[in-house]
């Protein structure tokens, strides 16, 4: 997993027919759509504007080290050439297998790559209805064949393991056992031989924790920021979104400011999780100007800091208020989430920093200890530990400011 705790930043995509509805990947859920309706998204999926290699390159610019993408989502469509199914991008105006570019894309820049796939399929003719259903209204049809559905599950997994050279993630999604009406969980997807035969296809790949067996290698949480991290010592990856949907949504103008994002993806370094942030294209296979503009906006700051990000996590020492340590080797950074007044002062480090400076220009930051020079009335009072920074009074013109200490053997 060390590829995985040291990439900390990655791209997920949601991306399907349900671009062209433009109001959210759960659109035929919670719309109750039919059938029939939704197949007017299918006949008019045509992204003549798709460009993966752009994408890869928005991603790998924006300080992203892995993707993930939606193979298929709760509506069943597939943007791969399954045989299993005539519900596939290949039909569609698209006329052709839509991730199997992409993947190649994202290799070429040396990011790795994960499947998101859907247990769920509100498609399938065998899915029994349930609560999320877009049919749940009609009740439970007894005619339906779980056992069918979990083999056409379990032949599609077969096929993307298969057929697309390594994978590095298996992202299930997900299970709901003893929530209501029709809930399933890992009796009806037969977890464990999924389990079983993701592994035995895929011996070095890593598998999330929604197959409801309990755990995974990873775990992730979703669309939360988890106040003390992750109990235990489970790699963790929170999956965010730009503005609160997946799937593209036009919509939609609920969007979190560049600066947030970043403080988010600090946050989730800093307790030792990764941040796995969500792009819905649109129907033409574009990212929006909106999402273009806070991945560029993200990538300025983390080619100037990301040494205070990939490889590094969680540090034993305790942050000043309104700031985040994360660690690597012998390194301490100090993000500075808002800008203090002259001074922040550091419990714990007296005597254990050689140097500090700033790292989006590597200017020295001096700092003092208590018993140096007199005349410093700002020192009094404080635990003899302490080591305090001489910040300058005007904050540099960087959306988090970083410090990065130099730590001693000691």
């Amino acid at each position: 997993m060390t590829w995985f705790t040291d990439a900390r930043f990655g791209l997920f995509i949601h991306w399907g027919i349900y671009a062209a509805a433009a109001r959210h990947e759960w659109v035929k859920s919670y719309e109750r759509l039919s059938d029939e309706h939704y197949q007017r998204y299918f006949d008019h999926f045509d992204p003549d504007l798709y460009d993966p290699e752009s994408w890869a390159e928005e991603a790998a610019n924006a300080g992203m080290r892995y993707l993930v993408v939606t193979t298929k989502h709760h509506d069943g469509f597939c943007l791969w050439d399954s045989d299993l199914t005539s519900y596939k991008a290949p039909n569609t105006p698209a006329g052709r297998d839509l991730l199997a570019p992409m993947l190649d894309a994202f290799r070429a820049r040396d990011l790795r790559v994960g499947l998101y796939h859907s247990l769920i399929d509100w498609h399938h003719p065998e899915f029994p209805i349930d609560l999320y259903h877009p049919q749940r209204d009609q009740g439970e049809d007894p005619a339906r064949d779980m056992a069918e559905y979990a083999a056409y599950l379990h032949g599609q997994v077969r096929e993307l393991l298969t057929r697309y050279g390594r994978i590095d993630t298996m992202w299930f999604d997900f299970s709901y056992p003893g929530r209501g009406f029709g809930a399933k969980g890992r009796q009806e997807w037969r977890s464990e031989e999924l389990a079983a035969l993701v592994r035995e296809l895929q011996p070095d790949i890593m598998l999330n924790n929604r197959l409801d067996l309990g755990s995974g290698d990873f775990t992730t949480p979703e669309q939360v920021m988890p106040p003390g991290g992750v109990p235990g010592h489970v790699p963790w990856e929170a999956c965010q979104t730009l503005n609160g949907s997946w799937g593209y949504h036009r919509d939609n103008h609920d969007w979190k400011p560049a600066d947030l994002l970043i403080r988010m993806l600090v946050d989730t370094v800093s307790k030792g999780g990764n941040m796995l942030l969500n792009v819905g294209p649109n129907a033409r296979g574009e990212f929006e100007p909106r999402a273009l503009d806070r991945l560029r906006e993200i990538g300025r700051w983390t080619r100037l800091h990301g040494r205070a990000i990939y490889g590094a996590g969680a540090s034993e020492h305790r942050p000043p208020p309104d700031c985040r340590y994360t660690r690597r080797g012998d390194r301490l950074y100090l993000h500075l989430l808002s800008w203090p007044m002259r001074h922040v002062h550091l419990d714990g480090l007296a005597g254990r920093v050689r140097y500090a400076q700033f790292l989006h220009d590597a200017s020295e930051v001096p700092f003092l200890e208590i018993g140096d020079e007199p005349g410093h009335d700002y020192l009094r009072g404080l635990p003899e530990d302490t080591l305090t920074l001489q910040l300058p009074v005007t904050r540099p013109d960087v959306a988090v400011p970083v410090v990065e200490l130099f730590l001693s053997d000691r």
